[in-house]
């Protein structure tokens, strides 16, 4: 499942993202999307994870927790959300 991370605090790091959601099961992919030339985060990224029930249980638990600073926002990637990026 593809996962939506929203609401990052900017000076997160694509590792601290991928430790925080290893707890939850294996990821495939982990990626924050990066303004093109400043190579600055957008504030949103993605994690593919692929087994349904940890996914699911990460986006339960990690929806509202408190990464840096920021409240995350984590629920299920939309179509409309990935056809912007590509991890």
């Amino acid at each position: 499942m593809n996962i939506y991370i929203g609401n990052l605090n900017h000076q997160t790091t694509e590792k601290q993202l991928h430790d925080l959601f290893t707890t939850f099961g294996v990821i495939d992919a982990s990626k924050i999307i990066t303004k093109q030339h400043s190579g600055k985060s957008r504030g949103y990224g993605f994690i593919e994870m692929p087994d349904q029930k940890e996914a699911e249980n990460a986006i339960d638990k990690l929806n509202g927790f408190d990464v840096d600073g920021y409240f995350i926002i984590v629920n299920q990637a939309k179509q409309n959300n990935l056809t912007k990026t590509s991890m």
